[in-house]
């Protein structure tokens, strides 16, 4: 039962659902509309809002409501009488029922609103010259004071409010989790003392604290008794909810349905799910993600089992379809830094004799022309894999076009926030540009190589962030094998941040919190003045990832001659405040940003001139990342640019 009044000498009160509200935005970029997708305020008014007759030929009658606006477009769009306006034939009988039935209907979604004492009149008055209709139901509403919250109380079944001393200690111990857990949805309830009271807001109140119980340690979780108790005289409602938690869960085994082709304890090395863990929602969302992501599954989803297991072991049931063994993939794609793409992709699950996956790529574009191959095996029971990889490649590096080929070779681990590998790599590389010589970069260099890479990700969001850090170390020890043999040291270090920046909230008090995003990064190769460092280890900086306002790989050190290539340090660093959009009183799924970029390249420190850019652009949330466009202004060059980009990648 949602709520009940207790007394009201002037209205009638019967549960409603809440209207729905239809937001619509534009945003305008260049010359391009862009209508950002309506939002419903409250999905309970949709549900019993009763679908409209179609129009056709003179209505029956027109609906005038006069109403303040806060109530007014509920009305106008829910009152039943709205679908039978266009009745052909109605009858005066059956008019006069649907005006009494009207008042009754009116106060039902006040009520959804908090208003429990409203003054209601209903008139039908004849228009013959109206080209709404020949007859007028004008419906006058004054609603009279919101109805406000004066007490809510939140309890659980079973809380003592004590610890049992004869448990053991891990009983103890999850039993003081579960209180600290409850105490956090108690203090985190939404609708407290002085808030105004409405259907959706209690709807959603309890179901927010619901959804907390089970989204960790207690998955089964129920409202055992809801109860709004409206007092329509004092307009007051005291609001009571009882929640039974039930047991603690905690992860058991993993159990694959649905599995032929592939190894079932592959599956379970690849999820990751911590088994003897307490059941974390999240956890399970991620280990159903790394499945997905795998490669060999075309569709994962993973529950929990809750019936008749030992809540201590519960089995995790894996329903997968099974992804076929061999697959080519064609995809064409476009980006602002290097144009037009295709590519053409084979996707090989098991190998003959070893069983490792294989991805096979062709990749064409303006800079770059890519054949390439990763190998890669299923993780061992402690989360290490083996990996093995080679490619030829031909691309524009500053001035010049390289072609180069690599191999490399090793393991890799990863686990929730931390991705690790160590690897052998061979680099060959042959630059051919203006005026090559023996001692310029365009000569041919190899080299071999000792590598290690740390990735460390502490996001709120891996596709989306909106708070957290994230930094990776890149370093490598090796010597090149022509044209003759010198030992190098390179290394690489990137970092991001996301820090609030105050909440920017809509009408109805739905917010988004604005943020300052930082990036930074650096690297250097050490090695002897003259070393021939094959041109694929050392760097080049600009474009939609790194210095905007520049084109890409355009920022590098230049020769003698002023020719653009590769250089031995690199830093990077950027600024960007993201606020999200509030577009006539409503939140909407955009967000403006302001940003400045600064980068350099050089083969000496001492030679660093940063490349600085600036500019604005919009971010739209999009279901698999934000989809940015920038435009930033070259200081250098004195020139506009339009950046493009899909995702979030750290």
């Amino acid at each position: 039962m949602p709520f009940r009044v207790l007394r009201s000498t002037s209205s009638s009160s019967t549960p409603a659902p809440w209207p729905a509200l239809l937001l619509f935005s534009a945003l305008c970029l260049q010359g391009c509309s862009l209508l950002p997708r309506g939002q419903d305020g409250d999905s309970a008014a949709s549900a019993a809002a009763t679908p409209a007759i179609a129009e056709s030929g003179t209505p029956s009658f027109a609906v005038q409501v006069n109403a303040p606006a806060s109530v007014r477009e509920t009305l106008e769009r829910h009152l039943e009488l709205q679908r039978f306006r266009h009745l052909p034939d109605l009858h005066a009988n059956e008019l006069q029922r649907l005006l009494g039935a009207a008042d009754a209907n009116a106060r039902e979604l006040l009520g959804t609103m908090g208003y429990f004492a409203p003054t209601i009149t209903v008139e039908l008055t004849e228009t013959p010259d109206s080209k709404a209709g020949p007859r007028t139901v004008v419906v006058t509403v004054q609603p009279g004071p919101q109805t406000r919250i004066a007490s809510a109380d939140v309890d659980f079944t079973g809380n003592t409010g004590g610890i049992n001393t004869a448990q053991s200690p891990e009983e103890t111990d999850s039993q003081s989790a579960s209180i600290r857990q409850q105490q956090r949805v108690q203090r985190n309830w939404s609708l407290q003392p002085g808030q105004p009271f409405t259907q959706s807001a209690w709807d959603s109140a309890k179901n927010d604290g619901l959804r907390q119980l089970q989204a960790r340690r207690h998955p089964t979780a129920r409202i055992a008794t809801s109860r709004a108790e409206i007092d329509a005289d004092k307009h007051e409602a005291k609001l009571s909810v009882t929640y039974e938690p039930g047991p603690p869960y905690r992860f058991g085994p993993l159990r694959v349905e649905g599995s032929e082709r592939y190894d079932p304890d592959g599956a379970r090395r690849l999820a990751r799910l911590p088994t003897g863990a307490v059941y974390d929602e999240a956890e399970l969302l991620d280990a159903q993600l790394r499945l997905a992501s795998s490669g060999y599954y075309d569709a994962v989803f993973l529950t929990l089992d809750t019936e008749g297991t030992d809540p201590q072991t519960a089995p995790v049931v894996a329903q997968v379809r099974e992804a076929k063994v061999q697959k080519l993939v064609f995809g064409p794609g476009f980006s602002t830094d290097s144009g037009a793409r295709l590519s053409l992709e084979h996707i090989h699950n098991q190998l003959p004799v070893i069983g490792w996956r294989a991805v096979s790529k062709l990749s064409l574009d303006r800079e770059t022309k890519l054949a390439s191959t990763e190998w890669t095996d299923l993780p061992d029971n402690r989360g290490w894999r083996w990996f093995a990889g080679g490619q030829l490649q031909r691309e524009s590096t500053g001035d010049y076009d390289v072609n180069s080929g690599r191999l490399r070779a090793g393991r890799s681990k990863s686990t929730k926030n931390i991705d690790r590998n160590y690897f052998l790599q061979y680099d060959y590389a042959n630059s051919q540009g203006l005026d090559a010589n023996v001692q310029s970069p365009s000569d041919t260099s190899t080299a071999l190589s000792v590598n290690y890479g740390w990735t460390g990700r502490y996001f709120n969001s891996p596709t989306a962030p909106t708070r957290g850090h994230g930094i990776a170390v890149e370093l490598g020890l090796g010597t090149t094998l022509r044209p003759e043999r010198d030992p190098f040291v390179r290394t690489l270090v990137r970092w991001q941040s996301f820090i609030p920046a105050g909440r920017v909230q809509d009408a109805a008090g739905v917010g988004r919190s604005a943020r300052v995003a930082l990036r930074a990064e650096g690297g250097a190769v050490l090695a002897r003045d003259g070393a021939q460092i094959p041109v694929t280890q050392l760097f080049l900086t600009g474009g939609d990832t790194t210095v905007r306002g520049y084109g890409y790989r355009s920022i590098g050190a230049r020769t003698d001659k002023g020719q653009l290539y590769g250089g031995r340090y690199l830093a990077v660093g950027s600024v960007e405040w993201q606020r999200p959009i509030v577009y006539q009183g409503a939140m909407t799924d955009w967000e403006s940003t302001l940003f400045v970029d600064a980068g350099a390249v050089a083969d000496r420190l001492g030679d660093m001139d940063p490349r600085v850019g600036v500019g604005a652009g919009v971010r739209w949330r999009s279901p698999v990342g934000p989809l940015q466009a920038d435009l930033a202004y070259g200081v250098k060059t004195k020139e506009v640019r339009l950046h493009l980009r899909l995702g979030f990648s750290f």
